[in-house]
């Protein structure tokens, strides 16, 4: 595209000056009353703010004024666009002027009616520029690189769906492949190593997903602590945090982001990014919706991937956007120093183009019969955030006192233990993957040499002769491959022992499992190869029942609980039957989540029931329970897991199952007032019968009973035990969170 320089300058308080240039010829000027320059201002401040936006007054009649007043104010009576119009690829326009007059929606200019931004013959891109030349870079001869960082900090409202944009982005991208490396922490620190990590000039795109918002004057994003709270973030922490590692584009997805407080007075967050180093930020002028966000960040990143230039690829998501009538389409700007709006990468077919290596993780965790995934793929995965980010500091903590070796995730059937460790993989892509599904003997655990990818044959070939030297213990024979100068020195793993209650454990009567014989010769060993050479290398072990820890070792026991609400809600949306624009009686669809009680696998399942056409309603609603019957029986409590628990046991998961959220290890024993509770905790969270999460503002345990258990349990109390249980679950949430010291509001 073509590119135009619109300088627009105050010479005295009362006059400016306008000036076009271009690569063509000589510049053109003229003046400009101050007047003229002030109504204009006063206009926009009307017609396109923050209070008209919210106050709903936006709409193509008015916007179309708006921008037929802009494009007045450019034209003169010398009709400067003209020529810029002509271009037939359409035309740059860089922007200098003060801060007031680059705050203008220049987005909006129009002339006959057509938009000349999303125009269909000769579109025009408006850049507000920023700072001085920069030099050229080369494209990449390889898939775009992408940091992706959402931040969603508890309390924070409305909660984005941020799981949709990155799956969106990956969806588009899917044709020429895209490297997308997320940072889950959503914090200024997490983003910093991350970056120092990578090093510079390896990212094409850094991408922030979240809220954004004004502090203290100043324009701010929305990020989070170590701990899950909100911290507002300034452009120049976020600079900081970058340490100069600035790749070809920022995009600030969040809302006033690319805003101008106080009228145009101050700087924008993007602007700010680019004063600091950005070569090109792009942000959103006002409130932008979830939904249009998610698409443009798509078409703009399909777009690059393709080998296609920035302004390219911004003025087509724009366009994507006006043609499926997102309103919000005119809200994103462009901030850029002067280094060309070029490709970041070559396309798809360029001779020697380096390949994505890395497959989906879903991809490893296969059904040995069907050779099907078995858990949710990157793009259906939601939720989980906080265990997600817990379980990441686990795996990421290096070698020394309290590192864990490895990492339970522990919980009843259903929850999704086997997705969240897929997902763990995609979090890790440094790590190569070493996934094993049930029963592990020696020779299958041998199997880890043709699981890793070695540099060569040789290779290889030495590592499984190593393994499979029986002489030589276990422990000594692993310590070998993973020291520093071992063959496995240099290649971190992430080893995966998945459904490890199936074949890996042995019941110990109320004592509960233990390692089966096989296991107790392979974990231990494994755990302690990695702790005395001090390997990056990592165990992830998903179990609906807990075991002893191996002697020596370190293991951390993350459980999981039943879906929130807000992550409900997001699964739903993902599937087919039950999400609330499908055809799907609303009866039906209600009493069938209402069965699924938060339970992913069980939601799966309930969505593919509804859509048999031979059953007529009645039928239908019988299938459902039927399922949901057959799902606790097999699938949650196995084999008479729950029979065989002492009574009071049982009671106390009805009891604590009459209230519908988890809740503090106080609470529980308020309910189940009995000499063995602490026991009786322990052993039904070692089951997976009760869930035994972690409060995320208090980092203590809280517990949950699911609803899916309802059925079984809710007989066990009489009426009047019932309403006890309610009674003192009452009282003991009222002191804890409403009258006590350490109650919020």
């Amino acid at each position: 595209m073509n590119t135009y320089e619109l300088e627009i300058f105050e010479q005295t308080s009362s006059y400016y000056e306008l000036r076009l240039s271009s690569d063509d010829g000589p510049p053109l000027t003229r003046g400009l009353d101050g007047a003229i320059v002030d109504e204009l201002i006063a206009l926009v401040e009307r017609d396109y703010s923050q209070d008209a936006y919210a106050q709903k007054v936006f709409g193509a009649v008015r916007l179309s004024e708006l921008g037929e007043r802009l494009a007045v104010f450019l034209d003169g009576d010398e009709r400067w666009l003209a020529p810029v119009l002509l271009h037939r690829d359409g035309a740059v326009l860089r922007i200098t002027a003060a801060q007031r007059l680059r705050h203008l929606p220049w987005e909006l200019l129009a002339q006959q009616g057509s938009f000349l931004a999303v125009a269909g013959r000769a579109p025009l891109l408006p850049v507000r520029a920023v700072g001085a030349n920069a030099a050229p870079i080369a494209p990449g001869n390889r898939p775009l690189r992408v940091l992706f960082m959402a931040t969603s900090p508890e309390g924070v409202e409305p909660v984005l769906n941020y799981e949709a944009e990155e799956t969106a982005i990956l969806d588009a991208t899917s044709r020429t492949g895209t490297d997308l490396v997320v940072e889950e922490s959503g914090t200024l620190e997490g983003l910093r190593f991350l970056s120092r990590d990578y090093g510079p000039d390896h990212f094409d795109v850094l991408h922030l997903s979240g809220h954004a918002t004004t502090s203290g004057g100043q324009p701010t994003f929305v990020v989070e602590n170590e701990f899950g709270g909100s911290v507002m973030a300034t452009a120049d922490q976020i600079a900081q945090a970058l340490e100069g590692h600035w790749p070809r584009l920022v995009f600030v997805s969040g809302c006033l982001t690319g805003s101008s407080p106080g009228g145009g007075t101050l700087p924008s967050m993007s602007e700010s990014l680019v004063k600091a180093g950005a070569p090109a930020v792009l942000g959103w002028a006002l409130p932008v919706g979830d939904v249009s966000a998610t698409e443009f960040a798509a078409e703009l990143y399909r777009s690059l991937a393709d080998g296609q230039p920035l302004d390219h690829a911004v003025v087509e998501a724009r366009r994507h956007l006006y043609a499926n009538k997102r309103g919000n389409w005119h809200l994103l700007r462009v901030y850029a120093d002067r280094s060309p709006l070029a490709p970041m990468v070559t396309p798809l077919h360029t001779p020697k183009r380096a390949r994505l290596r890395v497959r989906a993780a879903d991809q490893e965790f296969l059904d040995p019969q069907t050779q099907l995934s078995r858990v949710a793929s990157r793009a259906t995965f939601v939720g989980r955030r906080r265990i997600i980010q817990r379980c990441l500091r686990t795996l990421k903590k290096p070698a020394g006192a309290g590192t864990a070796q490895a990492l339970v995730l522990q919980g009843m059937g259903g929850l999704g233990k086997s997705s969240l460790a897929s997902r763990l993989l995609e979090r890790m892509p440094t790590h190569q993957r070493v996934v094993w599904y049930g029963r592990v003997d020696l020779t299958k655990f041998r199997e880890l040499t043709n699981k890793v990818r070695f540099d060569t044959l040789e290779a290889q070939a030495e590592a499984a002769e190593v393994l499979d030297n029986d002489r030589v213990s276990l422990t000594l024979r692993l310590r070998h491959l993973l020291d520093a100068d071992g063959l496995l020195g240099q290649t971190p793993c992430l080893f995966v022992f998945d459904d490890f209650e199936d074949g890996n454990l042995d019941k110990r009567g109320a004592d509960g499992h233990v390692l089966s014989p096989d296991m107790a010769g392979i974990l231990p060993a494994l755990l302690q190869a990695i702790r005395d050479t001090g390997s990056p290398s990592r165990v992830i072990i998903t179990s609906r029942y807990r075991f002893p820890t191996p002697a020596g070792t370190t293991v951390v026991v993350e459980s999981l609980e039943t879906l929130t609400p807000v992550e409900q809600a997001k699964k739903i949306a993902n599937l087919r039957n039950l999400r609330l624009d499908s055809t799907l009686d609303p009866g039906i669809r209600d009493r069938a989540i209402d069965a699924a009680a938060g339970n992913p696998r069980l939601l799966d399942w309930l969505d593919l029931i509804v859509t048999d056409t031979a059953l007529d309603v009645d039928a239908l609603l019988t299938a459902i329970e039927n399922e949901a019957d057959r799902f606790r029986r097999e699938t949650i409590l196995a084999t008479n897991l729950l029979d065989s628990q002492p009574l009071d046991l049982r009671k106390m998961l009805a009891k604590v199952n009459v209230v519908e959220l988890p809740v503090p290890v106080e609470t529980v024993h308020a309910l189940h007032d009995h000499e063995d509770a602490a026991s009786h905790i322990e052993r039904a969270a070692q089951l997976g019968l009760i869930e035994e999460g972690t409060d995320p503002e208090t980092g203590q345990p809280r517990y949950y009973v699911s609803n899916v258990l309802r059925p079984l349990i809710r007989p066990l109390l009489t009426d009047d035990e019932y309403t006890q249980a309610c009674a003192a679950a009452a009282r003991s949430l009222y002191e804890l969170w409403i009258t006590g010291p350490e109650a919020t509001s």
